[in-house]
């Protein structure tokens, strides 16, 4: 569902007052915070999606990825997970469904996350992904309501994959791009637990299906803050993305995104390629982080032992400004 329809949705929930709910849906953070004692607290999450590359065992790994990525933008760690699980009845060959669940245990294995079930439903489409509980020390917990005027803006992949996936799926896209965009995808974001246990970053969030703009959107609103962006500064996965772009391969929630700003982001000179990458829908994207000025060295070199494939510095969190924008573009 698009951010537009969620703001709808669940204001008309009533709201937790259980005051060991460090987190909730308020915020529309990356997952759910519950309190166990003084120093530990469950983080809670669940995310799937149909099929957007053709090996299975890819797609699974994916899948898995872009859940356990919740946990770690938490600053968590993941401890358990469950399968979920949807397939047609009868299209899908059973070696199919096992190689795509074994992608899944092969990248919750990578992160000593251990599976112990899930649930299976006949769906139209193939769906799979992981609900994912972890664990977190409350003093180090990073979320989207800590950022503060001054801090950095550091994102740790760069943007365009669900341009790239599009291609793929049209068959248009080049193997350099396949590869590259299904290793990226891969990639699980352990760091966030690395940065936040170091005490390195308070805030943080990660870019996934409401892209660049819309993550830093509600990481803005949920701290009370605003943004500069440098378009120029943000990384891309590949030049051919600027070729593909020309070519229409724009998925569907991309163009949401990008209509979703049109009150919020001063996009000042930036031409429409940039606008679209910057909205691009990700999967299993990276981390944006919020590091105040004087932790950025230790922070870059966190991220380049840790082997991030980007460690972009690509804006900084300003005072608000009132009402609007929330982000302004600037060069």
């Amino acid at each position: 569902m698009s951010q537009q329809a969620l703001r709808q949705v669940l204001p008309q929930l009533p709201i937790s007052l259980d005051r060991n709910v460090l987190v909730s849906s308020k915020t529309f953070d990356d997952a759910g915070v519950y309190r166990l004692d003084r120093h530990r607290a469950l983080v809670q999450t669940i995310d799937f999606f149909t099929p957007i590359v053709d090996d299975p065992f890819s797609y699974g790994q994916i899948a898995a990825a872009n859940s356990l990525s919740d946990i770690f933008a938490m600053g968590g760690r993941p401890l358990t997970a469950l399968n979920i699980v949807g397939f047609p009845p009868g299209l899908v060959r059973p070696r199919v469904v096992s190689s795509i669940l074994r992608g899944g245990l092969a990248k919750t294995a990578e992160v000593g996350c251990v599976i112990i079930g899930g649930h299976s439903i006949r769906n139209p489409e193939p769906i799979y992904g992981l609900a994912v509980t972890g664990l977190v020390d409350v003093r180090h917990m990073t979320t989207n309501a800590k950022a503060r005027p001054g801090d950095l803006l550091v994102l740790t992949k760069p943007l365009g994959i669900g341009i790239a996936t599009t291609a793929i799926k049209r068959g248009i896209a080049s193997r350099a791009l396949q590869q590259k965009a299904i290793a990226l995808m891969s990639q699980i974001n352990t760091v966030g637990a690395q940065l936040a246990e170091l005490g390195l970053v308070r805030a943080a969030t990660d870019i996934t299906g409401y892209g660049l703009m819309g993550h830093l959107m509600s990481l803005c609103r949920a701290s009370r803050v605003s943004a500069d962006v440098d378009p120029a500064a943000v990384p891309i996965i590949s030049k051919e993305i600027g070729d593909l772009i020309e070519l229409g391969c724009v998925p569907g929630g991309s163009r949401e995104n990008l209509h979703a700003t049109t009150v919020v982001v001063d996009w000042a000179s930036t031409d429409e390629r940039r606008r679209i990458l910057l909205t691009d829908a990700q999967t299993s994207g990276g981390l944006l982080l919020c590091v105040a000025e004087a932790d950025l060295e230790n922070v870059l070199t966190v991220l380049r032992k840790a082997g991030a494939p980007s460690a972009a510095v690509i804006g900084k969190i300003v005072p608000r400004r009132r009402p609007r924008p929330l982000i302004c573009m600037t060069r």
